[in-house]
């Protein structure tokens, strides 16, 4: 089922999770201090299909449970082409702002932290990645989802137009 074009809910897939970071946060009371957990998680396919979710609990493994949970609600498809991305993208979410460039066959994720388990996770292989501004995870993953989810291939664009394949090129 597609919902929004982009979103989809999925039962039967071959999800991978990935943590991309684990903190512990407190909660100041007036009976003292209460510890618990927060787990950014993202989960992929490896073949295009790619979410993240933010778990809180009291437990590290309930927290990334919880995160799994809301990532694979979390879903959108992203087109790959060759291994890479068909063009170059930029985007921003609070301080994090990101640059991905789409790289020649064998070059490999050239990317870091958050932004390398992002791009892992949906499959691409070959890709150029620059972070610019904030390095807080959080907030680098949504600039990197908000920037693949941008992301628009051939025939995306022909049929926004509504034009032929080959006019896309001449134009």
């Amino acid at each position: 089922m597609i919902v929004n074009n982009k979103r989809k809910i999925v039962e039967n897939l071959e999800l991978k999770d990935r943590l991309v970071t684990i903190k512990r946060v407190t909660k100041v009371t007036k009976g003292g201090r209460t510890f618990s957990f927060r787990a950014i998680v993202v989960v992929g396919n490896g073949n295009g299909l790619v979410g993240f979710g933010l778990g809180k609990a009291g437990e590290v493994a309930a927290a990334v449970a919880k995160g799994a949970v809301l990532a694979r609600k979390r879903l959108i498809k992203i087109p790959i082409y060759s291994g890479t991305i068909p063009h170059e993208q930029t985007s921003k979410f609070g301080g994090a702002c990101v640059l991905i460039k789409p790289a020649a066959p064998g070059t490999g994720v050239k990317a870091g932290g958050a932004m390398r388990a992002v791009l892992e996770s949906t499959g691409i292989t070959d890709v150029l990645a620059r972070s610019k501004g904030s390095s807080n995870p959080h907030n680098m993953v949504k600039a990197t989802i908000a920037a693949l989810s941008e992301l628009r291939n051939v025939y995306m664009v022909s049929q926004n137009r509504g034009i032929s394949i080959k006019k896309v090129f001449e134009g």
